[in-house]
């Protein structure tokens, strides 16, 4: 039985209160909270439980296999790995630049993935939180909540991520754990039928998406102060950006801010991260730790993902995405036209799932998307090779080196959520500072610091659990050992 316990020793005489698992989040996780006689949080961290090796079992495989191979480390966000390390392996071969028609084909799955993989968090992930209230009724605080209480709402969520997949499908094969990027290019078509029937529901899609950015930003405005100081702390940000400033998704050159807006790096070759990015290892958790070299670990941590680009871009280089961007800067709670709010991630979410729709109807009518030279065969091998993408959550790198034989030799990976680490127990610890009062533990409780988590929509392993099916106890006690409170939620989500 999956189970959160305390235990009575602690370091410095310090009671510990852990949560496990962190529910509706990707994977297995705890929470471990140590507070002092006077309830105030002294650490917080977030442990990754399992241990997967992916980096180590890639190794020896054949090159030209590993982007249909990394799909499997998620079944949520499997296009974002297939690219990232397509990109990688088009290194490799050295057919980096790819024909015009192969390189949009990759950009619109790419959008199609982002558009459904954010519906599916905001929608049933994140909504019931949003729209119920943090500590409403347990048992309407879910998917089937929303569905009963706001059923346009869910259905536009539905419809929302289901078109999504439609596009990853009409690209890849198969709505997940297809197949499309190959090495110096894309391996199959769009039919002219699979097109028009994309865009026959563009006009729908792009309504929906209007219409979640609308309720993301309603909500973070009409819950100040709360939404803006919930696990809030200035940080810096990475993502990937356009020459010259734009937000990007699929290519580009790193950007890093420091928290007050100013640029610590602009227009850094992503064949280059590894001279910016370094990674700390800790005992307690599998999931690394990087920072920015030139910063160091203690200060040099950063966020990636939604708020990271929204806030690190210069503009959108879609219309109504960028209307909606201006109005995100235009609450910046300080001078530094930034917004560091954790529940501010959601409105960038929305505003980037807007940016998908206008970019597929674009592509979609793009007559290179049509094109029938899907392969870079101008391609001379290399030993090595990087790939950086947007991914949904985040900067997500593939790094891969390879012998005469055609084997990887060596992988790493720095997924978006491990870009996302150090920042996401930063939120856990304020959120717990502000909502852990020692003496009742409540359900409640245990959900706002969840949703701290969630809020940055981590996929905490390649596993996926079922909402609401996972049973957890939670103890605190005190320096003695003695127990001062338990609660324990059955398997049927069920309190006790």
């Amino acid at each position: 039985m999956t189970k959160a316990t305390a235990s009575s020793t602690t370091r410095k005489g310090l009671k510990r209160v852990v949560i496990e698992p962190v529910s509706r989040v990707e994977g297995h996780g705890k929470v471990t909270l140590l507070a002092d006689d006077d309830n105030v949080i002294q650490e917080a961290r977030l442990h990754i439980v399992e241990f997967r090796g992916f980096e180590r079992f890639i190794q020896g495989r054949p090159y030209w296999d590993v982007p249909v191979v990394v799909q499997r480390l998620c079944g949520i966000c499997p296009v974002s790995h297939h690219l990232a390390a397509g990109k990688a392996i088009d290194r490799i071969v050295g057919a980096e630049r790819l024909t015009p028609t192969a390189k949009k084909l990759r950009e619109l799955v790419h959008f199609g993935q982002i558009l459904q993989s954010h519906a599916l968090h905001f929608f049933h992930l994140s909504s019931p939180d949003l729209l119920f209230g943090f500590e409403s009724d347990v048992k309407k605080r879910n998917i089937v909540g929303v569905i009963e209480a706001h059923p346009e709402i869910a259905l536009q969520g539905v419809k929302l991520r289901k078109y999504g997949q439609e596009v990853i499908r009409a690209i890849c094969g198969k709505r997940i754990h297809g197949t499309g990027a190959v090495p110096g290019g894309m391996n199959k078509r769009i039919s002219a039928a699979e097109r028009d029937a994309l865009l026959a529901d563009i006009d729908d899609v792009t309504e929906w998406a209007k219409a979640a950015v609308t309720l993301s930003r309603e909500y973070q405005l009409s819950n100040q102060p709360m939404s803006c100081e919930f696990g809030t702390m200035p940080s810096n940000y990475l993502s990937l950006v356009k020459p010259d400033g734009a937000l990007e998704l699929y290519d580009g050159k790193l950007r890093a801010r420091d928290p007050l807006g100013n640029i610590i790096f602009d227009q850094v070759s992503d064949q280059e991260y590894h001279e910016r990015i370094r990674e700390e290892v800790k005992n307690w958790s599998y999931m690394k730790f990087p920072f920015l070299t030139e910063l160091g670990k203690d200060a040099g941590w950063y966020r990636v993902g939604p708020l990271a680009r929204v806030n690190n871009c210069d503009y959108i280089d879609s219309p109504l995405a960028e209307e909606e961007r201006l109005l995100f800067k235009e609450h910046s709670s300080d001078s530094s036209g930034l917004l560091h709010a954790p529940l501010a991630y959601h409105w960038a979410r929305m505003i980037e799932l807007l940016h998908c729709a206008e970019k597929i109807r674009e592509l979609l009518l793009d007559p290179d998307i049509r094109g029938t030279d899907l392969i870079n065969r101008d391609q001379k091998r290399t030993g090595s090779g990087i790939g950086v993408i947007e991914a949904t959550r985040g900067t997500l790198i593939h790094h891969y080196e390879v012998d005469d034989n055609d084997l990887v030799s060596k992988a790493n990976l720095i997924v978006s959520t491990t870009n996302n680490n150090q920042a996401m127990n930063e939120s856990i610890r304020r959120v717990a500072s502000q909502y852990l009062n020692g003496k009742e533990l409540t359900e409640p409780l245990l959900n706002n610091i969840e949703v701290a988590i969630r809020a940055y929509d981590p996929c905490l392993s390649c596993a996926t659990h079922a909402v609401g099916k996972m049973p957890l106890i939670v103890e605190l006690r005190d320096q003695r050992g003695d127990l001062v409170d338990r609660l324990q939620k059955n398997s049927n989500g069920q309190f006790d």
